[in-house]
């Protein structure tokens, strides 16, 4: 199993060589120090937990756990099918990935404040005329019986400052030098963020440019 912790840069277009335009976001990813191994025997489950990034103050609590490792600003857990070869202080870097392959992304979503339903969950609105002064406002939110609001109700409230996960994104270019990766697509977050990595186990070749045929005029 591939997996990294990697910053949030940037969106920028990464031109392929049959000259298409890609939509892509910057991730940089540094190495990952292995920290602790579970297994299901001591902890009933099987994850490995890796060290990302340097604080320069620590306390001694994890300067005991992280004992001849360093000093890392972020611990992340990942639960993994097999073992088999990792010990505490192996390290997984950008190399591990390659040209093509699928990822699932996991970032903290922007907030978005005090939102309506129809920027939150979509809602079409009331149409714009038959004496409807107000083409945003919910509807009916309960009827007669039970005689309150449903719950899990879809309604106007706070948005956004969840874990969102995008599914299905493909590595454009890989930039081991500068532990940089090009991901096709939007990445949930803000800029610097953190977000998740990993990969879906696929490798599917890049885009190949399509033709479109024009309708012929009778």
């Amino acid at each position: 199993m591939k997996f990294a912790i990697a910053t949030k840069v940037n969106m920028t277009s990464h031109f392929l060589e049959n000259g298409i335009a890609v939509p892509v976001t910057i991730l940089k990813a540094s190495p990952l120090t292995v920290t602790q191994v579970k297994t299901k025997e001591k902890d009933q489950y099987q994850a490995i937990q890796v060290g990302y990034g340097k604080k320069k103050h620590i306390s001694k609590a994890q300067a005991g756990h992280f004992k001849g490792l360093g000093s890392f600003a972020n611990v992340k857990e990942f639960k993994v099918k097999y073992l088999t070869g990792i010990e505490v202080g192996h390290k997984f870097d950008i190399s591990d990935f390659q040209i093509g392959e699928i990822l699932h992304v996991t970032g903290i979503m922007k907030g978005r404040g005090f939102a309506g339903a129809i920027k939150r969950h979509g809602f079409h609105g009331m149409p714009a005329s038959h004496g409807h002064d107000k083409p945003r406002a919910v509807g009916s939110i309960g009827q007669r019986y039970p005689q309150h609001v449903r719950k899990g109700l879809r309604m106007a409230g706070r948005m956004g400052g969840l874990a969102v996960t995008v599914k299905n994104l493909q590595v454009i270019d890989i930039d081991v030098k500068r532990n940089l990766m090009a991901v096709k697509g939007a990445v949930p977050g803000h800029r610097n963020g953190l977000v998740e990595v990993v990969s879906a186990g696929k490798v599917k070749p890049l885009i190949v440019e399509t033709t479109v045929k024009k309708d012929k005029k009778k």
